[in-house]
């Protein structure tokens, strides 16, 4: 039986949000990145729920701390930098980002969200990645990237109060 994803379950988020920051810093260093002040900041504020979070949402929180307006293009180039080395995903239908659950290795986004409560739960399933290269190759299609969005109700949501 497979384990429901984290998301969806009880858990001690502020321990998943440490261990996803001692996560990219350790691959950062392996890499030879820069995770700076700011990226590392953004990463945690995208952990903060796993709910996605848009850019402008970003930006909001930044400036409520740091008391001045965070310039957008500051924000986006962090995104970049995370997206680029699979710290983060991008869920297209929400223009939002959430934090990758497994950025150890590379893997194509495949995520639940819930029309409820908005919470984005990703799922790894290499079988749903392999059927999309090979249905497409049958059409002579190359795959380059994917990124699947199911919608639907989460556990906690589906459960009447």
């Amino acid at each position: 039986m497979t384990q429901a994803p984290l998301a969806s379950r009880p858990h001690d988020h502020s321990r998943c949000v440490s261990h996803a920051l001692a996560e990219a810093e350790s691959i950062c260093a392996r890499q030879g990145l820069r995770l700076t002040a700011l990226r590392k900041r953004v990463l945690e504020l995208v952990w903060a729920s796993h709910k996605p979070l848009g850019a402008y949402d970003i930006l909001g929180v930044l400036s409520e701390e740091d008391g001045r307006r965070a310039a957008p293009p500051t924000v986006y180039r962090a995104l970049d930098f995370l997206l680029e080395n699979g710290l983060v995903h991008r869920i297209a239908s929400l223009n939002a980002f959430v934090g990758c659950s497994h950025p150890e290795h590379a893997h194509q986004g495949q995520f639940l969200i819930c029309r409820g409560c908005h919470a984005a739960i990703e799922l790894e399933q290499p079988l749903i990645s392999q059927a999309i290269v090979n249905a497409a190759s049958g059409v002579g299609f190359a795959v380059e990237g994917q990124t699947v969005e199911v919608v639907g109700l989460c556990a906690g949501c589906r459960t009447p109060s």
